[in-house]
């Protein structure tokens, strides 16, 4: 007789999805290449959609502000490690609220996106444009900027972060108030006093700094945002000029917003929530 076939009682696996397409019945996942005060932001607004936000942090603060939702800190290993991350994580939508200077990680997340076929969205605050009174000097890096400084004066407020200092270190025809979160590390101005805040920054604690530290040159990077706009307002009042460093360009084809409510609603235009 022949041998009845066995039924198996547990169903077929279903099919892998499409990478990058949102599971039914989970709840959307986005991360945030964040360390801004507009990628905490957009944490709060996803979390308070119930959204599941997950917030990248580099690491490079010490004691940085977490936004709700999870956070993980540290690098992922480049676009490689990053395309892994997302696919291991069921990540829906990428939005990179980095920094604007923060280059690397906004081309490794145009990649890592691209081969993961996760959607990206930037959000950038807009750039500082210069008022009447202003006198700039647009300068393509840290290293331009340094070179500009010796011909406009001798004593520097220097903002564009600890991470650059180094190519200030062979400026010696002038001192230097270097404002950090954190300390520095490695080379360094040979003269030098450092100033240890985190903004947002008053105009008048501003005007306070540039006149009891006999201010005469303002150099800072094109960051834009209010927290740490102040400081050009009051170099514009006291005739200050700034070495303004440009920002580097964005990967090509990837959607730009300026500001979180606008990323809020894209990501939930992704996730089928709009």
């Amino acid at each position: 007789m022949p041998t009845e076939a066995r039924q198996d009682p547990s169903p077929h696996p279903a099919p892998d999805p499409v990478p990058g397409a949102r599971r039914p019945g989970r709840p959307g996942h986005v991360l945030v290449l964040g360390g801004t005060g507009e990628g905490r932001r957009l944490a709060e607004l996803l979390h308070t959609d119930g959204v599941r936000v997950t917030s990248s942090l580099a690491g490079r603060v010490a004691a940085p502000r977490t936004p709700p939702g999870e956070v993980r800190i540290g690098g992922f290993g480049g676009p490689a490690g990053l395309a892994d991350w997302l696919r291991e994580h069921a990540v829906d939508a990428v939005i990179d609220a980095t920094h604007p200077f923060a280059s690397a990680i906004s081309f490794h997340a145009a990649r890592a996106a691209a081969e993961a076929h996760v959607p990206l969205l930037g959000l950038r605050r807009p750039g500082w444009a210069p008022a009447e009174g202003d006198d700039w000097h647009p300068v393509g890096s840290l290293e331009e900027a340094a070179r500009a400084v010796p011909g406009l004066g001798g004593r520097v407020f220097l903002t564009t972060g600890r991470m650059g200092l180094a190519a200030f270190a062979s400026v010696d025809a002038a001192w230097f108030l270097v404002r950090s979160v954190d300390p520095p590390e490695g080379d360094r101005p040979p003269r030098m006093r450092l100033l240890l805040d985190r903004g947002p920054f008053t105009l008048d604690g501003e005007r306070e700094v540039l006149a009891r530290h006999r201010i005469d040159v303002l150099v800072t990077k094109d960051s834009g945002g209010a927290a740490t706009a102040p400081k050009l307002a009051a170099a514009r009042e006291a005739g200050v000029p700034v070495v303004i460093v440009r920002r580097p360009p964005v990967p090509e084809g990837v959607e730009v917003v300026p500001g979180p409510p606008e990323a809020a609603a894209w990501a939930r235009e992704v996730l089928g929530r709009g």
